[in-house]
Parts: structure tokens; sequence; C-alpha cells
């Protein structure tokens, strides 16, 4: 069905008990930032490839690196269309698209002319882009149409769009990289949620089994990262030995291996750029991003620009070395495009303005990184954001707000939805629970198989922490979520139904037998990382009854409200369908939304706009009674 949109007076000034003027904007304006993504430079360096949603849905533009508006290059209003790169010596460029949120990619060419290729037709499988070839004659793409279930490898040529297999993968690989020579493809091999290994396969030695390299005892988790230009070392990530993942380096002839990296916290990447000058590394650092860039020509760290306050991310150095596309994002604005000449000291260049221009930005709220006990004494990381009206005098009330996963993080950084919400005077507490990542694999696996328990716990004292704060309104605190976040406030209204005054749902599993029996064919290489992590229906199917919210919505007294995909093919509609029909049952109160062109979260701005109208409705409703 569709939902009406309802709009607000676009501003609307409040006044509080200390007299402090708080401007508030309607899910409209909030919502008509622009949201930016990607960069890949033209082959004359003059342009940049980016993503954004301008036109109200996600497509491709390019952004001249002098200035200037952005030239929009596809037309769609309907599907989003998220460019990967340009082509190495001409204006073509690739991009991915699905139908209506079902995340069954394709990767098309879009031509001179401006018409598009199918390049990985089908019905039912899907694709992804996986680099361009050393010599920029061939480009490479995963796809699963031989077999739903495994990714192969194919090497397309950039003239003609011939392509052939170069990996076909039979037993349950995860193609992750490919050095530039073509010769080396890194292959994950996951056996559970904490234990994984890394193959390297020789397509020079095509009838050769995949080389196995990171041979170790227990449970240890490794990430693949890159290979160097060069094409004699492998990059890659481990937390063998340590409580984070450190970065190292395989010698591709000698087979040694060498530690490049630790930190008191997980590296999240590293790259390099096409011509090997530069080293890009970034660091989780207590849900923030640091980023270090080595020069391998002085080796000495470059300096990075005076910015103003927030994370620098999304790197992407031309090939030439001369030119550094980055983004900037902080709690009070979205990501902004900026350009940086590496090889001059010439000011770095701001390309775009992502926030809405009738949004002042003193306006927003910064959040703060906080930690508070849980039932049995851990620390659990919270990001909190305090309303700018809220004071001892006028408390307000909250929301525990739980991220995605299992196994997300909550981090600092614009988030349109929350500050919408603070913006109308309610507190937000974003729970990172116990197995939430970039706090330590410890940290990671204490709720593994506990889902519903402790995890719930850490998200009811979450609410406690927040009742200790003078400025919250303490009996007057709901939760929120979005997919494992969903699942989050559906245990919580159900298991401990006294916890919370109110959930809202989006996107969440209540029916975990279902779920993992119903797992997309294309996850079989994740099937058993998720078994670990929840359970396996075919040997737990009792426990995972047990703490599957719908089988307990009787349990229900608190208002709830369900946003729900229609093509979602990881929490499928049913789920919602199911829960709303059950918890109605006990004459509470009920918000339903579906969105018929969306799949696992809302991609399009119109349907972000008529759900953050419905979530603040919704709580002005019920959380002050």
């Amino acid at each position: 069905m569709r939902i009406p949109i309802f709009t607000f007076c676009s501003v609307i000034l409040i006044l509080n008990a200390n007299s402090l003027e708080v401007k508030q904007y309607d899910a409209d304006t909030f919502f008509n930032t622009i949201s930016i993504f990607e960069a890949s430079f033209s082959s004359d360096e003059t342009r940049l490839l980016i993503n954004t949603d301008k036109s109200g849905v996600i497509n491709v533009y390019s952004q001249p690196i002098a200035g200037g508006p952005p030239v929009q290059l596809t037309q769609s209003d309907k599907d989003y269309k998220w460019g990967h790169a340009w082509f190495p010596n001409d204006d073509r460029f690739l991009y991915t698209s699905d139908k209506g949120g079902n995340e069954l990619n394709h990767i098309y060419v879009q031509l001179l002319d401006g018409t598009s290729i199918d390049l990985t037709p089908g019905e039912n499988n899907k694709a992804m882009f996986e680099g361009w070839a050393g010599d920029d004659q061939r480009f490479w793409i995963t796809n699963n149409e031989r077999d739903s279930k495994f990714f192969d490898l194919y090497e397309y040529c950039i003239d003609t769009f011939e392509r052939k297999m170069i990996f076909e993968n039979n037993d349950g690989y995860s193609p992750e990289a490919i050095s530039l020579d073509g010769r080396w493809i890194a292959l994950l091999k996951i056996h559970n949620n904490a234990d994984n290994d890394i193959y390297l396969f020789d397509v020079q030695s095509p009838n050769s089994e995949p080389k196995y390299i990171s041979p170790h005892k227990g449970d240890i988790s490794h990430g693949i990262q890159t290979f160097t230009p060069d094409c004699k070392e492998f990059y890659y990530t481990s937390n063998e030995g340590s409580e984070f993942d450190r970065l190292w380096a395989y010698d591709l002839n000698s087979g040694k291996k060498t530690l490049i990296l630790q930190e008191q916290w997980d590296i999240l990447n590293c790259y390099f750029s096409r011509n090997g000058r530069y080293q890009v590394t970034a660091v989780n650092a207590d849900a923030q991003t640091q980023v270090t860039i080595f020069d391998t020509k002085t080796k000495k760290n470059v300096p990075l620009p005076d910015i103003p306050e927030g994370d620098i991310h999304g790197i992407s150095i031309s090939r030439s070395g001369k030119y550094m596309a980055f983004y900037v994002d902080s709690d009070t604005s979205p990501s902004n495009l900026y350009i940086l000449y590496l090889q001059n000291n010439a000011p770095y260049r701001r390309l775009t303005t992502s926030l809405s221009d009738k949004i002042n930005q003193d306006d927003l709220v910064l959040s703060k990184v906080v930690r508070y006990p849980s039932f049995d004494d851990l620390k659990i990381p919270a990001i909190l954001y305090k309303p700018k009206q809220s004071s001892q005098e006028n408390k307000v009330p909250a929301l525990v707000y739980v991220h995605g996963g299992p196994g997300g993080q909550s981090r600092k950084g614009y988030n349109a939805l929350l500050q919408f919400l603070i913006n109308h005077g309610y507190a937000v507490l974003a729970v990172n629970n116990r197995g939430s990542s970039g706090y330590g694999k410890t940290f990671f696996h204490l709720d593994d198989k506990k889902h519903g328990d402790v995890d719930l716990k850490d998200c009811i004292f979450g609410r406690r922490y927040l009742e200790s704060l003078d400025w919250i309104d303490s009996k007057h605190i709901g939760i929120m979520g979005e997919s494992y976040g969903g699942y989050m406030v559906s245990a919580a209204l159900t298991f401990e139904p006294d916890a919370f005054d109110l959930g809202i749902n989006v996107c969440g599993i209540t029916n975990l037998v279902r779920t993992l029996n119903s797992i997309p064919t294309w996850w079989a290489a994740y099937r058993e990382s998720m078994y670990a992590e929840l359970g396996d229906p075919s040997k737990e199917e009792e426990r995972l009854r047990n703490i599957s919210p719908l089988f307990h919505a009787a349990n229900i007294k608190k208002p709830l409200l369900v946003a729900q995909g229609k093509n979602d093919p990881r929490v499928l509609q049913v789920e919602s369908d199911e829960i709303v029909v059950a918890a109605r049952k006990n004459n509470i109160p009920v918000e339903y939304l579906v969105f018929d062109d969306e799949g696992h979260g809302f991609m399009k701005k119109v349907n972000q706009i008529t759900a953050a109208e419905a979530y603040l409705n919704f709580v002005d409703k019920y959380l002050h009674e």
C-alpha cells in the first residue's frame, strides 16, 4: 500500500524553560539534503563519477573537479543507479542496479551515446564489479548465474565486452580481490562468524587448487584487503594474536608474512593509489574513522588538510597521483565532496554542499561517545544525542536506537532520521550492545546464540542510563531499530514488555526459524557464519522459536509501529505481516507501513520522508502520555 505524505510547517520555533530558541524543520527539509557516494576520476582527470539522490532516487552524476554543479548521467526515477567507475580511456562507465530493492544487482555499461547494455543478463542472478586490470584492457565481474549459491569470476574485454570465466567457484569461496596483472585471485573461505581462511588462486595454473595461506589454530578471522600495484605482495587483516584486526603483507614469491600496522582498534581497510605511490589506511577508532595516507616515495605520511570537524572517508586518488578526492561528514553535516592537489601546495576545494540550505547547521546536535554499565557491569559503548531544547527544567523523552547486523555498529556521523527526531525534542542513545563490531573480538562474540537475552539487557540498561540523566523524561523512553535492531524492538516488547514505552520496528526479524531457513541463495558462503551467530534451524529450532518474538506476541502491550519493504529478500514481508496481526489482537495501538517499491531499508527520498513523518507522529502520540 501507499502511505500518504503528511507535511508540516517548514520551521517552528520552540522556547524551553531557559528560553533557548530551537528551530524545528520538517522531514521534507531534512531529507532534501543530498547524499553522495563514491568518487571515480575520469580518464582526463577533470571530473568525478559520483552517486547522489539529488533527484529523489540515487543516480550517477559527473562532478567537475574545478567546481560547479554536477551533471546527471542516468535518468532513473524508479530504481537506483549506482556508478562504479569511468572506463580508463573514455567516458563510458559501469554502474549497478536492482529491481525495487530485491538485491539481484546487474552490472551495466553506459555507452557514449547514453544507451546502456546489461553485461550480466538473467532473471535471478546477482553480479558485482570487481575492478580493472592494470593493462586497462580488461575488467572483472563476479556472477552467480551458473550456480546461485556461488560467485564465479569473469574477465571482460573492455572493447567488445566478450567474457571468459577465470575462476569457477564450486567450494563456497568468496572472491575478494584480483591483482592488477590478473594472475592472483584472493579468496575468503568462511567457516563460521569467528573463523575463516584465505586462499590464493593462480590464474596461470587454472588446473591447480587454490593455495592455503592462513594456517592457524582455533578461531581466527581474516579480511582480504588488496594486492600491491606491483603485484608482489598481498595485504590482509587478521585478529590472530590480537583483540583487533592488524594489517599484514604476504610476499607472493617467498610466502613471507610481515606485520605492517597494528592499532588499539580495528584496521578497517587499506588500499593503494593506482600508481603505487600512496597507501591509504583507515582505522575504526571508537566509532570514528581515522585515516592516514602514506607516501611510499618519501616514506612519510601526507599531511591531511585542516578540514571542518568530521571524518574523512571515501578517498580516491587519480591515476596520475596528482589529485585526491575525499568526503567529509560529521554529526551535523552530510558527506561533502572535496578535491585536494597532492603535488603542490594549493588549498583543497569543496565541491558540494549537501545540507539543505533551509537548515542552519547550528540547529543540529553533536553526539557524544559514552559508556554505561550493563547488568553484569560490562561497559557498553553508545552514541548519545542531547536535543538543544532539553534541560533539567525541560526534560525530554528519549529513544534507545539499535543498529542492524547482528554485528553492526552505530558510529558518529550524519544521520538524517536521527537528527530529525532529535530536532523535534527526542533524545537518542544509539547503543552498541555486546556483539557489535569495532570493540574487539571478545566483545563481538559475547552475544553469540544469546540474542533476545544479553543483548536485550544491554538495551534495557541503556534505558536505565538515560533515566540517570537529569534532562531526560525517565517515564517516556521507547526503542527503535532497523533489521537486527528491528528484531531487538520486537524482542523488547515481547520478552520484556514493561521495559520500554513503545517500539518502532523497521524491517525487523520476528521469526528466526523462517528467516534462517529462507537465507538468500547468494548468501551460501555466509550461511555457516549466520548459524554460528544465531543458530542452525535444523538443529536448534526449539531454541530459535523461544527467542522469536512472533511466538510471544501475546505479551505485547505497548504501542508498536512496523515498517517494511515489500521486496525485502532478507527479512520477508510475512515477518512484519504476522507480528502486526498478532499484536493487534492485544487491542493496543499498532501502525504498519509497507513500501511497495523498497527492499531491506528505504532508498527513495519520498519513502524516507513518509517513514520519518510516520515515526514522529507515532512518538508524538504515544511517548508523551
